[in-house]
């Protein structure tokens, strides 16, 4: 008699919460989700006030959030799934925010990275490409899509007011060796293949990773790798 006794136990779930202000289109993403064998949705809310009550019940892994909630008709900011995802984000750092809307916004797009989000997706993308994003944010990557990524570096190209294009005040707060680290954070690398390829201890680089994020002042791997991208385009690192 065959048994199964000698296969692996099923990886637990990703869990995902879902926070947007129309029922229809929650309830079709968590369709959507809900059709993978490996997902499952633990919560939905339809505005911020619910979003910031039950998500630290649910503990999900991701959070996919509405920009616009109501399209700011409550008298909230037009985009007040980034401030969600920035509060989220200071209680809980390991949760991966994945924006969804249906407007092609800069503005929104570079609040939400800047926020804290791990991606920022239109709802116009396919279910297996909202799958794809959902799983990715989940393992730690960023989800942006090229296009959208070259608008984000050019917002983030142009020069502060009385700031030489050419400058990079942010490399004078970082040392030899956490310059190395933030050239392969924005080449994505993980902590395991950065320690790998500087000969350090995963430990060692993760505390190092910890120590470049708050000399930057920035909160995700994402912002890093973005702000390594438009110093590396300058010329500023290798």
């Amino acid at each position: 008699m065959h048994t199964d006794a000698a296969q692996p136990a099923p990886a637990a779930p990703l869990r995902v919460f879902i926070l947007d202000d129309h029922e229809v289109v929650r309830r079709g993403v968590r369709d959507l989700l809900e059709a993978e064998p490996d997902i499952t949705v633990a919560g939905e809310a339809s505005n911020a006030r619910e979003a910031l009550a039950r998500v630290p019940a649910t503990r999900p892994h991701v959070a996919v959030l509405d920009v616009r909630l109501g399209d700011g008709a409550s008298g909230g900011s037009d985009h007040e799934g980034v401030e969600v995802c920035r509060e989220l984000r200071a209680r809980t750092p390991e949760l991966a925010c994945l924006m969804l809307t249906s407007f092609d916004d800069d503005e929104a797009l570079f609040d939400a990275i800047m926020a804290g989000a791990a991606g920022y997706v239109l709802k116009q993308i396919g279910g297996s490409d909202l799958v794809t994003a959902v799983r990715t944010v989940a393992t730690g990557r960023s989800m942006l899509d090229p296009r959208t990524a070259s608008r984000v570096m050019a917002r983030l190209r142009r020069p502060q007011p009385g700031q030489h294009p050419s400058t990079a005040p942010e490399l004078d707060r970082l040392s030899a060796r956490e310059l190395e680290i933030l050239e392969l954070i924005g080449e994505g690398l993980t902590n395991r293949q950065i320690a790998e390829r500087v000969y350090l201890a995963e430990k060692t680089v993760k505390n190092r990773v910890s120590s470049i994020l708050a000399k930057l002042g920035v909160g995700r791997r994402v912002q890093a790798a973005i702000l390594a991208e438009r110093l590396r385009e300058r010329g500023e690192l290798p």
